[in-house]
């Protein structure tokens, strides 16, 4: 199978779209023909060399399209169905057996390593080794060879194009609150950071029933459309003197009962915290690079306050996505308003738009 691929052959240069050839699916292996892809901040991190990935490459975690082919081992999906593709898993590890596959026990040579488990490439150019399985995935092309574990069936009949971004930072925001913070109707929440994942986690809260939902962000134009997506109150920090204060004054009593942090700065981290009451917990998702050390009071946490790391929202995917789609088409969760589409010749437009953050959530249309 020949495909148009943005290769990453250096970092932090633009992405040129060059043809690579894909081999048949085998085994648990699914061939999706790519209809969109979204921008994700981890697709911008490994193109800016914060995540080590071998070159060439192809990036794009957030793809969704059609089956095309499958591996003789699969039974989920046949040829023609309509799939989102999300993070790979092994499915046998005992997370993965007890519906934590987000803490899969090969997550990393699975989702990062840019080969299959046993080393072989998905992707070749003139004989020469292309470095895909990025999220399973690599879906940065207008073919992706993903697994029957990450790619999730889904109705015909939705608007597939737009549908990708519900595998990665829709996926995290939205399962931090319903799988991990859980919070009850009429409990508190703060969030930290207003991109895709966080403006994600403040349509959950206000779907689970949240009061108050506290956003903070230093764009006025992201805080206003959390406040039309479910925020109560808006904060940004260089508008205040004391931001922690002044999110404690419109807190229930002494501190909110949870928050949850998408900058990954330990500054915001602690801020996450000091908002907490007795006990509380925070969440943090926030990804800088994969090594990025923080600094935290332990008697921020000596008083009961727990914080806790997530990834991909702890979800089971194959679970998780037909149920925020179930909430979107109930006018729950409006994830739609974030993006703003882009055709493939301009992929390297819709990075430039991620990176600037003058567009929440770039998803790029495919043919």
């Amino acid at each position: 199978m020949r495909a148009t691929a943005a290769l990453l052959r250096e970092l932090d240069a633009p992405l040129p779209l060059e043809e690579v050839e894909l081999p048949e699916p085998a085994g648990s292996e699914v061939l999706v023909r790519i209809r969109g892809v979204g921008i994700c901040h981890t697709d911008l991190t490994a193109h800016a060399g914060g995540v080590p990935l071998p070159l060439p490459a192809v990036l794009g975690h957030e793809g969704a399209g059609v089956v095309e082919a499958v591996g003789p081992d699969v039974t989920s999906v046949a040829p023609g169905d309509h799939v989102v593709l999300t993070f790979d898993s092994c499915g046998e590890c005992p997370p993965c057996n007890s519906g934590h596959p987000a803490y899969c026990e090969l997550f990393a040579p699975l989702n990062y390593f840019g080969t299959r488990l046993d080393g072989s490439a998905t992707m070749r150019q003139d004989g020469s080794d292309v470095h895909g399985s990025w999220f399973g995935q690599s879906s940065f092309a207008t073919y992706a060879l993903a697994s029957a574990r990450n790619a999730v069936k889904v109705d015909a009949t939705l608007p597939i194009e737009l549908l990708g971004p519900l595998g990665c930072g829709l996926q995290t925001g939205a399962g931090a609150v319903f799988n991990v913070l859980r919070p009850r109707a009429g409990q508190s929440i703060a969030v930290f950071g207003i991109g895709t994942v966080g403006l994600a986690a403040v349509m959950a809260a206000k779907a689970a029933g949240c009061d108050p939902i506290v956003a903070v962000d230093v764009k006025p134009e992201r805080l206003a459309l959390a406040r039309e997506l479910g925020a109560t109150h808006t904060f940004d920090p260089g508008a205040s003197d004391d931001l922690v204060w002044d999110i404690l004054a419109v807190a229930p009593g002494p501190g909110l009962d949870f928050s949850l942090e998408a900058v990954g700065a330990g500054a915001v981290v602690r801020q996450a915290l000091e908002v907490l009451k007795s006990p509380g917990t925070c969440a943090t998702l926030g990804l800088q690079a994969l090594e990025n050390e923080i600094t935290i009071d332990q008697g921020h946490l000596l008083i009961g306050r727990t914080l806790t790391g997530v990834i991909e929202g702890d979800a089971d995917p194959q679970r998780f996505i037909p149920q925020l789609i179930a909430l979107w088409q109930a006018g729950r969760f409006p994830f739609d308003r974030l993006i703003e589409t882009f055709p493939f010749e301009a992929i390297n437009d819709a990075l430039a738009a991620a990176a600037a953050g003058t567009v929440v959530k770039p998803v790029v249309v495919l043919p």
